[in-house]
């Protein structure tokens, strides 16, 4: 694929997914604090479309970016922490363990750690421990919810711009 072309892609699926985290914004959480990940959809097609530098350079560009523009620039510590951790994880599992995982179950496996760099994040910020006890439980039940609809969302998605042939492979 052509580096002009490739810029485009990446500069759409980044813009996507900014717009993906702002709308998000305006659905109800499922439990405080807790998001569907809408932008992660982005992220897995990435991951699919470019492979992981990529797909890297996109979570961290939405993560400094999304906070910003919603008028949140602490949440980028957050964001940058779980999105960071999800994407390595995601990539792993989709490069090296793809026949063991469906897109659905790296996706879950990319809300769990997500949640984890952010539960961390917020330890290491209140200097509680605690907090990792009281609330993980509460966002890893979500993360199985969440992460599944976001990675049938993604494999549906990805089926169709296959078949479309609209991208080239560029692993």
């Amino acid at each position: 694929m052509k580096q002009s072309r490739k810029m485009v892609y990446m500069a759409l699926l980044i813009s996507q997914a900014l717009v993906l985290h702002y709308l998000e914004g305006f659905l109800p959480p499922l439990a405080p604090g807790a998001r569907l990940g809408l932008a992660n959809i982005v992220s897995l097609i990435a991951l699919h479309l470019f492979g992981f530098r990529e797909a890297m350079a996109i979570v961290l560009i939405r993560s400094v970016l999304g906070p910003i523009l919603g008028g949140s620039p602490m949440g980028i510590l957050y964001s940058l922490a779980g999105g960071t951790l999800s994407c390595i994880v995601m990539a792993v599992l989709y490069s090296r363990f793809n026949k063991y995982f469906s897109l659905p179950g790296i996706s879950v496996a990319g809300a769990v750690f997500h949640n984890i760099g952010q539960i961390l994040t917020a330890s290491v910020v209140y200097g509680s421990i605690g907090i990792l006890f009281t609330y993980l439980p509460v966002l890893m039940l979500s993360s199985v919810i969440t992460g599944n609809f976001i990675g049938l969302a993604a494999k549906y998605i990805i089926r169709f711009l296959d078949r479309r042939e609209l991208f080239e492979q560029t692993g």
